[in-house]
C-alpha cells in the first residue's frame, strides 16, 4: 500500500455558508459604494426655515452634486448648499445652509430700495416670489432695503434667500469664500408631489 500524502478530500463549504460569504461581500459592496458617493458626489440635504421660499420649503429634501463645482464653475442664480462655520465660545460650530448665488468674485454689489445691483445694472431675478407691492415698509418686503455697495473678493460667492425678509445670508454676514460651498442643489426629491428641477 503506497501513502500518497494527499490526505483526505477537503470538504466543500456548504451552499448556506458561500451563500451568506457572498451576501455579507454583496452588502459590504454596497455600503462602502454609498459611502464614496456620499463623500464625492451626491448627498440629500434637509431643509429648515423659510429662507428659501418659494423655491423650497421648510422640511423639504434635496439632492447637492458635490462634483459641480469640481468640473464646473459657480453661476449666478445657482442654489448651493454650504458650510458656515462660526464661533460659540471657544468652539468652532457648522451649519449647513442653503442660500442662491447673486454675485461673484470681482463683481461690485450694493442694495438699493430693496433691488439688488451688480456693477451698477439692476439684476433681474425671475425665481424670487412676488411680493406684496402694497407693503410700505420696505422691509417687510426685502429685508435689508438698502446696502453700500461692496466689492467681492476674486475667491468668494454672495449668497442671498429668495425668502428676503426671512433669510440670514451674505446681506448679514457677507460674502463666503468659495471652498465653503459643499456643492450644487439641483432637485427637489421630497416630498414627492414638490419633486422639480432647481
Amino acid at each position: 500500500m503506497s501513502d500518497t500524502g494527499l490526505g483526505p478530500p477537503a470538504k466543500k463549504p456548504s451552499l448556506f455558508l458561500r451563500q451568506v460569504i457572498e451576501w455579507i461581500v454583496v452588502i459590504a459592496v454596497a455600503l462602502i459604494v454609498a459611502l464614496l458617493v456620499r463623500l464625492f458626489l451626491l448627498q440629500q440635504f434637509y431643509i429648515s426655515g423659510p429662507s428659501m421660499e418659494t423655491t423650497m420649503f421648510s422640511d423639504d429634501r434635496v439632492l447637492v452634486s458635490k462634483l459641480a463645482y469640481e468640473v464646473g464653475e459657480i453661476d449666478r442664480g445657482d442654489v448651493v448648499v454650504f458650510d458656515r462655520a462660526t464661533m460659540n465660545g471657544n468652539q468652532i460650530e457648522h451649519d449647513d445652509l442653503i442660500k442662491r448665488v447673486i454675485g461673484l468674485g470681482g463683481e461690485s454689489i450694493e442694495i438699493r430700495d430693496c433691488v439688488i445691483y451688480i456693477d451698477g445694472t439692476k439684476l433681474e431675478e425671475p425665481y424670487l416670489p412676488n411680493r406684496d407691492k402694497s407693503l410700505t415698509n420696505l422691509s417687510d418686503r426685502c429685508g435689508v432695503v438698502n446696502m453700500d455697495a461692496i466689492t467681492i473678493e476674486d475667491d468668494e460667492v454672495f449668497l442671498v434667500g429668495d425668502n428676503r425678509p426671512q433669510s440670514f445670508d451674505s446681506r448679514m454676514f457677507g460674502a463666503i469664500k468659495k471652498d465653503f460651498v459643499i456643492g450644487q442643489a439641483f432637485v427637489i426629491i421630497w416630498p414627492p408631489n414638490s419633486w422639480s428641477r432647481l
